[in-house]
């Protein structure tokens, strides 16, 4: 653990970076040798398109890197959040703990929010429009959209009494996660409904990604699959059933360009039918 603790806590940001591109490079070959759908498709111009957002997220947590720092520090200087109420807990059932309190309030929570205040749904359509869902589609979020996440990430640090070091395993495990739930791959239905029980599998995310409702408002888990188990926001449906998109912006030229998904929550149409 203190190993883990060393690294996480001075990691060099050319490390991050190597986790992002490297989940990236690994998961885009696997997408190529063993697909689960078959889309036809520029890959390159899909994954160009996709990977603009990418920087632009990793900009903004740049940008404000500062203040989750700043967080850390003052939460752990005056001891305030869940972690320091359970002093007594092995250091591993404590960063396990603030793991989970961390993608509870700093990813679930706000995924759920977007989805129910319509200007922050506005922000997240890009995200949902994406009709060749790959792993390049984890990080396609509005600008807006990674402030907004930022913000609830910050929360989470206060909330969870985290330190940088678990800040940053979280962060680097997350990423992973989402490459991996989100890439074009099918693991055995045995292999993916037992991972499903703990994390989030690829055919439970992708349910999320089904372009009707009520299946859009379901699984939004980012890493660990007990918040939607417990707060009944689970659901299946077969891997041949799920179709990618939002009902409301099917059109492909509504969202092949960084120009057209960048303006999309400016436009109307985005009250959602049920399926």
């Amino acid at each position: 653990m203190d190993t883990v603790i060393h690294y996480f806590g001075g990691i060099p940001s050319s490390h991050r970076a190597l986790i992002m591109a490297g989940g990236i490079a690994v998961f885009w070959l696997w997408e190529g040798a063993a697909p689960l759908v078959r889309f036809h498709y520029a890959k390159w111009t899909h994954a160009l398109v996709n990977i603009f957002f990418t920087v632009t997220t990793i900009v903004v947590n740049f940008a404000l890197a500062f203040l989750l720092l700043r967080a850390s520090e003052w939460t752990v200087a005056h001891e305030v959040g869940a972690l320091f109420l359970v002093p007594m807990l092995p250091l591993a059932a404590q960063a396990l703990l603030g793991l989970l309190i961390l993608d509870l309030v700093g990813a679930w929570l706000p995924h759920f929010v977007e989805h129910h205040v319509p200007f922050l749904w506005r922000l997240h359509l890009v995200h949902h429009s994406d009709q060749t869902v790959d792993t390049t589609t984890a990080n396609r979020h509005h600008p807006g959209e990674s402030v907004v996440r930022f913000a609830f990430t910050a929360l989470a640090v206060v909330v969870t009494g985290a330190p940088m070091w678990l800040v940053f395993l979280y962060q680097s495990v997350s990423v992973v996660l989402s490459q991996f739930n989100h890439a074009n791959i099918a693991l055995p239905r045995w292999l993916d409904r037992g991972l499903a029980w703990v994390l989030v599998s690829p055919d439970m995310h992708k349910v999320h990604h089904h372009y009707v409702l009520p299946y859009t408002d379901t699984n939004f888990g980012n890493v660990f699959s007990v918040w939607d188990r417990l707060f009944r926001t689970y659901r299946e449906l077969e891997r041949t059933e799920v179709v990618y998109g939002i009902d409301t912006h099917m059109a492909p030229e509504e969202h092949r360009s960084v120009g057209a998904l960048l303006t999309m929550p400016l436009r109307p149409g985005t009250k959602r039918r049920g399926g």
